[in-house]
């Protein structure tokens, strides 16, 4: 059966056809009510078809409409609204202009070394959200991320995602994935685990640095044989002055042996991360990932999701600094607020010390609640080489509620901190002779 373009679907008036599938039909459309551009993706049902096709149809369905407003995360396409009809359903979804990331899977149009890194931990921190939702993708492949045209990592399509309860474990759908993507697990039909994500990832991965698969074979049984039995080229054989570590990354990842594969997205995350320092000593510039992974392990973001987290990369500009550069003077105008990413500063009050400042500390921060400019009552002077985050108050002032929930939660702590050695200050002069 195929679906007539008409003017409206619903309450959308639809734009075009973007895109489509052996399952479903993808439109562009507009929301009536926030007026902005969404994807509506169509799924046709033909009672005369193909039996066991109708049920992966309606299975696809299924597994995405029961994901609509539930996976809200920065990297994961959102799902609107979820409607079925007679002889169709439909849902819509949030529109992401670009590509998938096919376009920059061959030899001839593969990305930097740091932006596949950067995708592929944006991909990590987005399936680990997934998986603590109960959620495992089961299809993860470059044509289901996409690309947008500001350079944001979106992951699509879970139509064969399976959605864990307690107490059961996942039951395998014949025809469900990408055989050039699929675990050695997922094709003998074993129950699933995140680790099967883990496993296509790391091949998505090996394809975006090499523009070729771990395994090509000519035929179904051929690279069934070879997933299950064959060892996979290193990916620097395909790309010599690839970086050892990130060989060694997607090597593991892709291990056949799920006990010697990446035991969970946390373990994945955190040698990807490595990986940004390795880049950037042969000169790759620092990425929105490599800042995420700085401020996801500073105890002052402990209570910020990752929305609210990479709205902070988002607002913050990263300075780093030589020595003795005086990054505040006390009586100077100004709204910023500071955090301490890598070195130390000191805190001086008319040329006499009052303290030292480590990573992870912030300074300027009452200034925040401030309604306008306040001046400075103390100087901040880099002591080494630093590495500063600032952020501006009126930023701060216009972000999200859970952005500006999370932050007034960690300044209130610092303050509180700050409180208790003042009074023991006073304490201990008050005990002196």
């Amino acid at each position: 059966m195929k679906f007539e373009l008409q003017e409206q679907l619903g309450k959308y008036p639809l734009v075009r056809e973007i895109g489509s599938g052996a399952t479903s039909s993808v439109y562009l459309a507009r929301d009536p009510l926030s007026q902005r551009e969404v994807a509506i993706k169509v799924f046709l049902f033909d009672r005369d078809a193909d039996p066991q096709t109708e049920r992966m149809k309606h299975k696809a369905f299924v597994a995405e409409a029961s994901l609509a407003g539930k996976l809200n995360h920065p990297h994961i396409v959102d799902i609107l609204d979820a409607v079925v009809e007679p002889d169709h359903s439909y849902l819509v979804m949030e529109y992401v202009p670009g590509t998938t990331l096919e376009s920059h899977a061959s030899v001839s149009t593969l990305l930097p070394l740091h932006k596949v890194v950067e995708i592929i931990f944006k991909c990590i921190r987005a399936l680990e959200y997934a998986y603590q939702h109960g959620v495992i993708h089961r299809d993860i492949k470059p044509g289901n991320i996409l690309l947008s045209h500001r350079g944001e990592t979106k992951v699509s399509d879970f139509g064969a995602s399976f959605h864990q309860r307690h107490g059961h474990t996942t039951t395998q759908i014949a025809g469900i994935g990408s055989p050039a993507y699929m675990s050695p697990e997922q094709i003998r039909m074993e129950p699933l685990t995140q680790q099967t994500d883990i496993y296509s990832l790391g091949v998505t991965m090996y394809r975006l640095l090499t523009g070729r698969l771990p395994y090509e074979a000519t035929t179904q049984a051929a690279l069934t044989y070879a997933i299950l039995n064959t060892a996979p080229e290193p990916p620097a054989t395909l790309r010599p002055k690839l970086p050892p570590l990130l060989d060694q990354i997607v090597l593991r990842a892709i291990s056949k042996d799920p006990v010697q594969r990446y035991r969970s997205w946390l373990e994945f995350g955190k040698d990807l991360s490595q990986a940004f320092t390795t880049l950037r000593l042969v000169g790759e510039s620092v990425s929105d990932s490599e800042k995420f992974n700085e401020l996801r392990n500073m105890p002052f973001f402990e209570d910020l999701g990752d929305v609210a987290l990479w709205e902070v990369v988002r607002i913050g500009a990263w300075r780093t600094l030589p020595p003795e550069t005086v990054i505040t003077r006390e009586g100077d105008e100004s709204e910023s607020f500071f955090l301490s990413v890598k070195g130390e500063v000191r805190v001086t009050l008319e040329a006499k010390q009052l303290a030292t400042i480590k990573p992870g500390g912030c300074f300027g921060e009452i200034l925040y609640f401030a309604k306008t400019s306040q001046r400075r009552t103390t100087t901040i002077t880099a002591a080494t080489e630093v590495t500063v985050i600032e952020i501006k108050a009126a930023a701060l002032r216009a972000a999200t509620d859970a952005l500006q929930a999370g932050f007034n939660k960690a300044v209130t702590r610092v303050l509180i901190d700050r409180l208790d050695q003042t009074n023991r200050l006073l304490a201990e002069a008050i005990r002196r002779p």
